[in-house]
Order: C-alpha cells, then sequence, then structure tokens
C-alpha cells in the first residue's frame, strides 16, 4: 500500500496562531488540495494525523471538527482528490498523552488501522513537531515551508531537526518530489 501522511493545519490549510475554529476559518492552502489529488490518481493513499488542542481548549467541539472536515473532503472531491482518514488528537500539551505530535502516537495509530509498517512511510507536516513524530515512528520525515515551516525558508534547519528531513516549498512541492521519485524507480 502506497500511504503518505500528512499533518493538516499549515500543510493542507491555512494555520493559525488563534486555532482554526470552524469551517469558515478553514482554507485550503493554494495548491494543497490539487497535490493531494495528483498523489491519489498516481495510486497513494493520503492520511491525516493533526493535533487539534482547540477541543481540548473548548474552542470548538467535535461536531465543528466534523464541519471542518466536511468542508475538506467537499473541496478535495471538487479536484478529484480524497483524504481516506483523519486521526487527531484532542489533548493540550499539559495532558502529556503519546498520541499528541511530536509523540508518534497519532501515527502509530495509523499504521495499526491499517495493518502496515510505517518505515519508510512518508510524513509531511509544517513544524519540528511533525518531523519528530515521523522519526519516532519511522516515518520518512518531510517539512513544507509553509504554516509555521516559513520560519525556515531561507535558512539552513536548526540542529534539533533530523538530518534525513526533506525541505519542499509546499504541498505541491512534496507531491512532484515524490511522483518524481517514484518514476525513477528510487
Amino acid at each position: 500500500m502506497k500511504l503518505v501522511i500528512l499533518d493538516r493545519d499549515g500543510t493542507v490549510n491555512q494555520d493559525s496562531p488563534d486555532y482554526v475554529k470552524s469551517p469558515e476559518e478553514w482554507l485550503p492552502l493554494p495548491g494543497a488540495l490539487e497535490a493531494i489529488a495528483r498523489l491519489n490518481h498516481a495510486g497513494w493513499h493520503v492520511v491525516i494525523a493533526s493535533n487539534q488542542s482547540g477541543l481540548g481548549r473548548g474552542l470548538f467541539d467535535v461536531s465543528t471538527l466534523n464541519a471542518m472536515h466536511a468542508k475538506m473532503h467537499a473541496l478535495l472531491a471538487a479536484v478529484g482528490g480524497r483524504v481516506d482518514a483523519v486521526f487527531y488528537c484532542p489533548h493540550t500539551s499539559d495532558e502529556g498523552c503519546h498520541c499528541r505530535k511530536p509523540e508518534p502516537g497519532l501515527l502509530e495509530q495509523i499504521g495499526e488501522r491499517y495493518g502496515i509498517d510505517l518505515r519508510g512511510v512518508p510524513m509531511v507536516g509544517d513544524s519540528a513537531r511533525d518531523v519528530m513524530a515521523a522519526v519516532s515512528a519511522g516515518c520518512e520525515p518531510h517539512l513544507v515551508l509553509t504554516g509555521k515551516g516559513v520560519t525556515y525558508r531561507g535558512r539552513d534547519l536548526p540542529e534539533s531537526f533530523p538530518k534525513a528531513t526533506h525541505v519542499h516549498a509546499d504541498l505541491a512541492a512534496f507531491a512532484d518530489f515524490l511522483l518524481a521519485r517514484e518514476s525513477a524507480g528510487v
């Protein structure tokens, strides 16, 4: 099974320091939905792994989160794409759960659900915690320079990032990379 795991806020859609709290605030990043559709058309399954501490903070409820994802699914369908599943952690950082990135719990849940070993599965996010979760779960780490990743544009990554981290301008550039690598047989 060809699987790609994506972070949501800052990778697929615009992020907000005040949290994305409603379907109206959920706005796709330019080219992100089309990138997912291109991956789907090449046979890749796409799954989201997202920290959603806004739930734990009481900023929105599960029905609102589901409405945000319904909007994402509808917009993806309009461009011929799909996300197979959305895994999320509702906890705040002080709860010490195993599913909140940078912990690998969400990614491990994905591996269990799909019955696959995550070694080498590309995981794409916009922050150090996404990359750390990817490495902890055995995934191949990819950083996009959107959302929180904008901080690293035009700079070397800090020492705290794993050396194996691939860096891409955005999700479309990641899709280009993955599809080119696949066609080259690497």
